[in-house]
């Protein structure tokens, strides 16, 4: 094995192996990675202990082009011999093969060249650490090392830093040479993130001049940089403190009448014309445009009939005649314009009005250029999940844009997927045995679609947004097989960057089941238990079949005798609980459900793009069913169901109120690893018209993106085992943790800890072990620990996590730890992108 050979031999003669770098920061280790991660030499990286990537790059040979021509060339016949027998082409080409080269050159990337100690990265890396603690306000910072060699050509660098004390922010002085300025300094100077008694930070003067450019920026000062900001910092003889000078001097321009540079003071500038060019970009020449009007001070021109209603477009823009020049305004128009997904990136211009020369005038010039009216996408996309064990699912999307001149998109998709899994019915043996189709029609309007004016609350910065969306489905031979009826009004905005709320005033689900008589051969389990206690207590022949079980329509037969005493012999009290439960969750599964609700998300997170490796997300949702179909249910007077529940077209609707909310946080820990955790907590509560949650709206535990040593819809609820085929319930909590690495190249892994379960609780379920009782309850949450696999493939991260279940609630209480810790016990489960 590679890992076992010497890891010093490829090191050069008189050179060593760096082993490990140590710092000690006044006598005492670094809080963070963040000092190790400026040294510019760093080990051979390790996996779990060991230089694996160093092992992969011995594999290969390190010259393997010009050793294979050493080798043909050694003796005088051997290529001559290798000519006869293939060609010269392939015999040049048999030295690019895997076999001779290719090999090397794959563990060449994979693997790694031995990390050799070399002075001058050394050098830099004290230089690094001394700019590090300079910056953070430590200038009298001395950093030396000393070398720990050894005899089998290692080296370990041991880095001694001495920061002395932190220089500390004296006295702040301005000396802005444009009057107009300094007044905007002044009027802004309590914002400034530079105060007296701070320590130093250069982090923290950087981001002052970012906050001043930005400022000024957005009041009118059209041609001033970042670069214009200067801090100059005095620190001789002054027992360390650091006397602060801003200073914002006028700009240099060419002189009107020589070469030679002037200073000219900043000028402040107002927006004197707004026009937007629409059709084609491209066009700069305004008598190329046929169709010009003017709305609310903006000039539109065409280059054809304008077929958007001007008010629309200028909705999106935000760049107002007679205004101070905004870069944040710039900004938002630009986001609004993309945000209507009519045009490509829109190009926005300002240039300085020559009819009003030296007077601060800038005209907007803002080219866009519409995207087809009509577009089609179709995809398709191959699945795996727990339940599915392979799917092929299509969709064609027809966009139709600018539909009602208002800027709104119309999008008609069409999808329909096929599928293999071994946990359903699947009678004739086919490996297709389920299988999908639907049509979805979504309506999306770039601003609030209500009845009365919102925009004092939901301003238009806020970039608004209606949907109204109504699709059809219907599953096949997907046990019950369901048709479902959807439709919804939704309102979206963003209050400040990151920040989102929608609000779904209207939702609305019919769920019809086709095939409710195919029930117990969906669930297998339920039907196992049922044909045992129907053998022992029923002798009513109708209700077997040849083979002596149970069919379909007599299990349900025998549910009804068995709850009204009509068997042959009497059930005992716990077998009727048995049955009585499998008759309750036949009849709650088999129902139509009828659910109208209102709800509200709120959600925020910090990450800034895509890149950003430490940041949180944050997110809640409230939503409330069946009181609108109350107050309606009131008037029409529909007759009363079975389970004397009010109904509307004779269905019985929903009744609940649901409240969620989840937490994520993502840490950075060493050099490509870091920490992320979850918290998730729901519970939806019954009441008015109903009992128990819909399916559809109720929780699962288990699964590849949740408690991972089960299976979906397995665990749980409660200790109750798991004893259904499908098991849910109406609160669930869950606990995530991960810490992920890199093992090599785009190769990561994780270990992971779940922790979570469901629970019945405020509903019809009476059975202790499935119901959440109080804080003595959470001994029933399931605890699963394992490692994962992820490949990065750049559009989507494949993951493989192997789980074992650490904690099974289901066990009696004193063999609940480790007893299920066992391959046998344990689940593989599959998946594209992280779980959180």
């Amino acid at each position: 094995m590679a890992i076992s050979c010497s890891t010093t031999k490829r090191v050069p003669k008189n050179k060593r192996l760096l082993v490990e770098n140590t710092i000690k920061v006044n006598d005492t280790l670094p809080k963070d990675e963040i000092p190790y991660s400026l040294l510019s030499q760093k080990r051979n990286t390790k996996f779990l202990g060991i230089p694996f990537r160093l092992g992969l790059g011995y594999l290969a040979k390190k010259n393997a082009d010009s050793s294979y021509m050493a080798w043909l060339n050694k003796k005088p016949n051997r290529k001559n011999n290798l000519v006869k027998l293939l060609s010269e082409k392939q015999v040049n080409r048999l030295g690019k093969s895997f076999l001779v080269s290719g090999y090397s050159n794959f563990f060449k990337k994979l693997g790694e060249e031995p990390v050799v100690l070399d002075e001058s990265k050394l050098i830099k890396s004290k230089k690094n650490l001394m700019g590090y603690y300079f910056n953070n306000g430590y200038f009298n910072t001395q950093v030396t090392h000393t070398l720990d060699t050894f005899a089998s050509k290692k080296v370990k660098i041991n880095f001694v830093v001495k920061t002395g004390k932190p220089f500390v922010i004296d006295s702040i002085t301005e000396k802005i040479e444009t009057p107009e300025l300094a007044l905007l300094f002044a009027k802004n100077k309590q914002q400034s993130l530079i105060k007296p008694n701070q320590i130093y930070k250069t982090e923290r003067f950087d981001n002052e001049r970012k906050r001043i450019t930005s400022y000024f920026q957005n009041n009118g000062v059209f041609y001033f940089r970042e670069s214009d900001v200067l801090h100059k910092l005095d620190t001789i003889n002054t027992h360390g403190k650091v006397n602060v000078t801003l200073k914002i001097s006028n700009p240099l321009v060419k002189s009107e009448t020589s070469d030679s540079l002037v200073a000219k003071p900043f000028q402040i500038f107002n927006i004197n014309k707004v026009a937007v060019f629409v059709d084609n970009a491209t066009i700069k020449n305004t008598q190329k445009y046929t169709d010009t009007l003017t709305y609310k001070n903006i000039t539109f021109y065409s280059t054809e009939k304008l077929n958007y209603k001007p008010q629309a477009l200028a909705n999106a823009i935000f760049i107002e005649k007679d205004s101070l020049f905004s870069e944040k305004k710039r900004t938002l128009t630009s986001q609004a314009l993309s945000n209507l997904k009519q045009f490509q990136y829109p190009n926005i211009q300002f240039l300085e009005d020559s009819t009003e020369k030296d007077n601060g005038c800038l005209n907007t010039n803002i080219f866009l250029t519409p995207y087809k009216k009509f577009s089609l996408s179709p995809s398709i996309d191959f699945t795996y999940s727990n339940i599915i064990n392979f799917g092929i699912s299509g969709e064609a999307a027809l966009t139709i844009r600018n539909i009602f001149r208002g800027a709104e998109n119309l999008e008609i998709a069409a999808q329909g997927s096929i599928g293999s899994s071994k946990h359903l019915s699947n009678p004739d043996d086919v490996f297709f045995n389920l299988s999908e189709y639907g049509v979805d029609f979504r309506l999306h309007f770039p601003r609030i679609f209500f009845p009365i004016n919102t925009s004092r609350i939901i301003k238009r910065e806020m970039m608004p947004t209606t949907r109204i969306n109504f699709s059809l489905n219907r599953q096949i031979n997907i046990g019950l097989d369901k048709e479902n009826f959807s439709g919804a009004l939704s309102y979206a905005w963003q209050p400040r960057k990151n920040t989102s709320f929608r609000v779904d005033l209207v939702n609305a689900q019919f769920v019809r089941n086709l095939n409710i008589l195919n029930y117990f051969t969906v669930y297998k389990t339920s039907y196992t238990t049922l044909n045992l206690l129907a053998q022992t207590y029923n002798s009513n022949p109708t209700y077997w079949d040849a083979s002596g079980n149970l069919t379909d329509i007599g299990a349900i037969l025998f549910i009804y005798d068995a709850v009204i005493g009509n068997t042959a012999v009497p059930p005992t009290e716990q077998d009727l609980k048995i049955i009585r439960s499998i008759g309750e969750r036949f009849a709650r599964l088999v129902e139509d459900n009828l659910i109208l609700s209102t709800n509200i998300t709120f959600s925020k997170t910090s990450k800034t793009d895509n890149l950003d490796v430490n940041y949180y997300t944050f997110k809640t949702k409230l939503e409330a069913a069946g009181n609108t179909l109350a107050l309606i249910s009131n008037f029409t007077k529909d007759p009363l169901s079975n389970n004397k529940n009010q109904t509307i077209f004779n269905v019985e609707y929903s009744q609940y109120v649901k409240a969620e909310v989840e937490f994520s946080k993502h840490t950075p820990v060493f050099e490509k690893s870091n920490f992320a955790f979850r918290v998730f907590a729901g519970f939806a509560i019954p009441y008015g018209n109903s009992d128990n949650i819909p399916f559809s709206r109720s929780y699962f535990a288990g699964g590849a993106n949740d408690n991972r040593a089960w299976q979906a819809y397995r665990l749980g609820p409660g200790r109750s085992g798991g004893i259904d085929d499908y098991n849910e319930a109406n609160l669930k909590l869950a606990f995530n943790a991960e810490y992920r690495f890199n093992i090599l190249g785009k190769l990561n892994g994780a270990l992971f800890t779940d922790v979570g379960n469901i629970w019945n609780a405020l509903d019809d379920v009476t059975e202790e072990e499935y119901r959440f009782e109080g804080i003595q309850s959470l001994k029933d949450l399931a605890v699963s620990s394992g490692v994962g696999m992820r490949y990065d493939f750049g559009f989507f991260v494949f993951r493989l996590d192997w789980g074992f279940k650490t904690y099974n609630p289901a066990r009696p209480e004193n063999t609940r730890w480790l007893k299920d810790f066992t391959i046998s016990q344990s689940v593989l489960n599959f998946g594209i992108n992280y779980p959180f």
